[in-house]
């Protein structure tokens, strides 16, 4: 075992990702026998706001939902080989994931493991109170729509808690590189002035992120990238050396790719800036950086530069946005193109006093089309066989979304002819601020689950 070496692997991208992809990382962590840390990306800024809703209806709620099966098949192994699982799928509740996840250790039969709750990224209640974070949002504060706001943390917590002895560490927001950079923090010992290594470990969390989209996932296009195995496609690992340099590669007898053109396309993914890449841990340039194959399915990532790190966090504000609704109906067949936007036209004329409506022709025009029409209006009429009719709105009085729903369901008998297989939704919108904060009105913490004081 070499301790020159910390293999980090990942085992979700998003809250929702496949729930067997962390067994084969886990083995194949494993088989390779160094430390080895796995972390769990789980938490997109709509995917927290939603959590806080759902801990407002219930205390209990507001963690990852899928928390208990992804962790049940690869605890014990985990546990069992030194294996540290870094997530933040705590979401709007970290001490109820940490609760969830000592009652699954109980039903596996296996000794509670220590987990460590980092604190300090919800600033919700000091938000309401007032004082410099108010301040800090903006003068426009609505008190009586706001939701939530939460705080990017960084590694060092993670760190800390790591060297004190933490086998799991639930966390709600951290910057999604910060999962990686704080096991490679705790195993190598870098300072907070250990600018390009930081910024090494950074951009190797950055890799590892967003699961299979470095492996092939993303990056497939059949007939120009093709994917061997994508029904199966395996998800990343990576190998961090102690001057922050990487190799990458993925779980063992897996579908998916690994190369230099994988690893460039997440690497400069979400990143708008490549020389200033802005962290809670440290700003990473990239502007040098050096991607090799050196071997078949492994890519080294060297060269990465940083410098000392923003005087401010970024932070997400959440406030109530009314409500989003859709209804879809389907045509097809002989003039079905016709008859799809003849009932577009009929839904317009009844709603379009009433509300702001966005129509897609899907199957013609969809994804291309605005909420304005523009797209939909500039396409000439044609004689599309097979188009489905999606009618959407938003609004603050979610009547009027049923309302939408009523009149999209109606058409299956007052026409057009042949209309149906009618789907319709309604869900709550939140709006979202970004703001920065000054890190010492954002400080953050650690505790054990199950203890009092704080190391």
């Amino acid at each position: 075992m070499s301790m020159d070496v910390l293999n980090v692997g990942c085992g979700a991208g998003f809250s929702g990702d496949r729930l067997d992809a962390p067994a084969p990382v886990v083995r194949t962590l494993i088989a390779r026998g160094a430390p080895a840390a796995l972390i769990f990306e789980t938490l997109a800024e709509r995917t927290l706001a939603f959590a806080q809703i759902a801990r407002r209806s219930d205390p209990a709620r507001g963690y990852e939902a899928l928390l208990e099966p992804l962790l049940r098949p690869i605890l014990a192994d985990c546990l069992a080989h030194g294996i540290v699982i870094v997530g933040n799928f705590g979401a709007a509740n970290p001490p109820g994931a940490a609760r969830a996840i000592l009652r699954v250790a109980g039903e596996l039969g296996l000794p509670a493991p220590r987990i460590a709750v980092l604190e300090g990224d919800d600033l919700s209640a000091r938000l309401q109170r007032g004082g410099p974070l108010r301040a800090a949002l903006g003068a426009d504060f609505d008190e009586t729509r706001f939701v939530s706001a939460n705080v990017y943390q960084g590694a060092f917590e993670i760190a800390q808690a790591i060297q004190a002895g933490a086998q799991i560490v639930v966390a709600g927001r951290v910057a999604d590189s910060s999962l990686t950079l704080g096991p490679a923090i705790a195993h190598f010992g870098w300072t907070r002035e250990n600018w390009d290594a930081l910024a090494g470990g950074t951009m190797a969390g950055h890799l590892l992120e967003c699961a299979a989209q470095v492996t092939g996932g993303y990056y497939a296009d059949p007939g120009k990238k093709d994917v061997p195995g994508l029904d199966d496609v395996g998800f990343p690992i990576a190998e961090i050396q102690a001057d922050g340099s990487c190799v990458v590669s993925k779980a063992d007898d897996t579908g998916g790719i690994v190369n230099a053109r994988t690893v460039k396309e997440q690497l400069l993914y979400e990143v708008h800036d490549p020389a200033a890449y802005l962290t809670p841990d440290v700003v990473a340039d990239i502007g040098e950086a050096t991607v090799e194959e050196v071997a078949p399915g492994r890519v080294r990532l060297a060269g990465v530069r940083g410098h000392p790190r923003p005087l401010t966090l970024k932070a997400a504000a959440f406030f109530e946005g009314g409500w989003a609704g859709d209804a879809e109906i389907s045509y097809a067949g002989p003039n079905a193109e016709a008859r799809a936007r003849l009932a577009m036209e009929v839904i317009r004329k009844r709603l379009g006093g009433l509300l702001d409506l966005r129509f897609d022709l899907i199957g013609l025009c969809s994804i291309l089309g605005d909420d304005a029409g523009r797209m939909l209006a500039g396409i000439p009429a044609g004689g599309a066989t097979d188009v489905r009719l999606r009618a959407a709105a938003r609004h603050d009085d979610p009547a009027l979304i049923d309302r939408l729903h009523r009149e999209v369901t109606a058409l299956w008998t007052g026409g057009p002819a042949g209309g149906g297989g009618v789907k319709t939704s309604k869900r709550q919108r939140l709006a979202m601020r970004n703001f920065f904060v000054p890190r010492e009105l954002a400080p953050a913490s650690f505790h054990f689950a199950g203890r009092e004081s704080r190391p």
